[in-house]
């Protein structure tokens, strides 16, 4: 078992205001004299990673990969699952490009390995609740118990693991697979009214009581409960709508800023550049260009009207509920991402090295199933055509 020795600090030998510092700090197992304490979230994926760190008995670096790899595995999972959600309810093609909508989203790539952000508890909610209602039609009508049981668990892991980061995007993504089933399966409004309460009601009693627990570590540290409360309420005024005035003035520009001039620049946000890969080397780097947010947005509003146009005239009557729902889904997902540059409108102007990643919550992934079953319906249109005219 490696046992390394801790060395002293060398301020020279790295800049310890940096988040690369902490992790070379790990490596070399250097002493840390001081460090800060971030008050805003439980940090259960910390304490997880402390106690493999405890009980895995190879070198801080191989472990670090250990990590690495154990976090992208579990994204990969999670990602995995909702795939295979979509190849059983729309099939193996749609699965095709919900994989390859994935593949190509840088923001996924770069965070999947993220050890602080761990991704994979952003999508539990929604991956619960899909696998749930794919097997129990009737969640919302006589199963209520469990169905907000699941709500509660699912939401609970995700402010243990990361906090309130996104927390609206993951409230409203789990509800997407609800919206899609309340349509297709043509839930009664009651129905639907109920298991949208208790979905709600079972979110914020799994909220408060990670707020709670947030506050008792807050005093452990700090001494005082109320103190927790307070830095609560302050983080939260900060990252939204809060009168700049009652802040120091390093939150003036966010607070200040206008919500649309916000949301329009995340609608410039770039989904994928392929002058960022092996192809801008190529004779096609000419015709290359950035992918941005809003094409997408465009293109699939676009293919969701083909879809509308041809379910009265082409799909059997499952195919025509599905598609329906699916559309309806696909757009109801887009509240997801827009609650949060909305709603947290200041977190989001400061953070645009990685507030895009929420449109992959789950938006991008329905719009490209909008597009892939677009692009399947239009095929089987033509291959009859085409058969047609050779045997013509």
């Amino acid at each position: 078992m490696v046992s390394p020795t801790a060395v002293p600090f060398n301020i020279e030998k790295l800049n310890n205001t940096s988040t690369s510092f902490q992790y070379q700090a790990y490596i070399d197992c250097l002493e840390f004299g001081a460090y800060t304490k971030y008050l805003s979230q439980i940090g259960v994926q910390g304490m997880f990673f402390s106690v493999l760190d405890k009980m895995i008995p190879i070198s801080p670096r191989e472990k670090l990969q250990v990590f690495y790899a154990f976090t992208s595995l579990l994204s990969a999972l999670a990602l995995t699952g909702i795939l295979l959600w979509f190849n059983k309810e729309f099939g193996f093609i749609i699965g095709l490009f919900i994989l390859g909508s994935a593949i190509f989203s840088q923001w996924l790539v770069v965070f999947g390995r993220n050890l602080w952000w761990s991704i994979w508890a952003f999508y539990l909610p929604m991956l619960a609740i899909m696998c749930y209602m794919q097997r129990n039609r009737a969640s919302a009508n006589g199963k209520s118990i469990k169905f907000g049981a699941i709500v509660f668990i699912t939401i609970f892991i995700k402010c243990l693991f990361n906090g309130y980061e996104y927390i609206t995007t993951t409230v409203f993504m789990m509800m997407v697979p609800f919206v899609y089933y309340s349509v297709r399966d043509k839930f009664s409004l009651g129905k639907f009214l109920k298991g949208f309460l208790t979905a709600m009601f079972s979110s914020c009693i799994a909220i408060l009581i990670s707020l709670v627990i947030l506050c008792i570590q807050i005093a452990a540290a700090e001494g005082s409960f109320m103190l927790g409360v307070h830095n609560i309420e302050f983080s939260l005024q900060k990252r939204t709508h809060a009168d700049s005035k009652n802040f120091p003035s390093t939150y003036a520009a966010s607070l200040e800023a206008g919500t649309a001039q916000v949301v329009v620049n995340y609608f410039r946000g770039i989904f994928f550049n392929p002058n960022n890969t092996f192809l801008s080397k190529t004779s096609l780097s000419s015709y290359l260009f950035p992918i941005r947010y809003s094409y997408l947005i465009f293109m699939f509003y676009i293919m969701s009207v083909f879809l509308w146009y041809r379910r009265n005239r082409y799909f059997s009557e499952k195919e025509k509920q599905r598609s329906f729902a699916l559309v309806i889904a696909t757009w109801f997902s887009f509240l997801a991402p827009l609650s949060w540059f909305i709603i947290f409108k200041a977190h989001s102007f400061v953070h645009p090295h990685m507030n895009y990643l929420v449109w992959q919550m789950p938006f991008t992934l329905f719009g490209f199933a909008v597009f892939g079953l677009a692009v399947k319906s239009a095929f089987s249109d033509l291959i009859p055509l085409m058969t047609q005219k050779l045997r013509g």
